[in-house]
């Protein structure tokens, strides 16, 4: 797991915390593929980055809305340095004329690695508040890879040549 978190002095608010880190590393990195890959066309690639990218925005503001609920300022003991790639997409992934069903399988490898983060994070977490929310987590993760299999129908199959597009020169974030 690419984290410097110490998963047994976690409570509820630092699990929150984490989740918020995750998504918005995740929204940023999709927002950054979108930015780099650049507008083609209506529905290409960077079209389908930026979606992904306000649906992790969403999931983010959700968290913190439930975060300030309970735990209203107090400051957060962690910070976007103790996580890395947990559920954004591997920076190797872009490519020059990315067709939008590559695209998908970026996000639909970003959705898995996720929730197999969640699964495995959860297994040794000993304070039940911040088990449940763990496994709520993964299960939502769960649930966005069922959203992206439905949203697949959108696109066509992807283009062969996809996989003989040299990598996007991708400096570090």
């Amino acid at each position: 797991m690419p984290t410097k978190v110490d998963f047994s002095t976690l409570n509820l608010q630092d699990a929150l915390d984490l989740a918020i880190l995750i998504e918005k590393e995740s929204e940023e990195r999709y927002l950054w593929f979108a930015d780099i890959i650049g507008d083609n066309y209506p529905g290409d690639a960077a079209s389908f980055f930026t979606m992904m990218a306000r649906n992790e925005k969403i999931h983010g503001d959700d968290l913190r809305e439930r975060r300030t609920a309970l735990f209203s300022d107090a400051p957060s003991r962690l910070n976007a340095n103790m996580i890395d790639d947990i559920e954004a997409p591997d920076l190797s992934k872009p490519r020059a004329q990315m067709s939008p069903g590559l695209a998908y399988d970026v996000a639909m490898e970003s959705e898995i690695k996720a929730y197999n983060f969640f699964n495995e994070a959860s297994i040794g977490i000993q304070d039940q508040s911040v088990r449940k929310l763990f496994e709520e987590l993964r299960d939502e993760e769960l649930g966005h890879q069922e959203l992206l299999v439905k949203q697949k129908a959108n696109y066509s199959e992807q283009d062969e040549s996809d996989h003989e597009q040299h990598d996007i020169d991708t400096p570090s974030l």
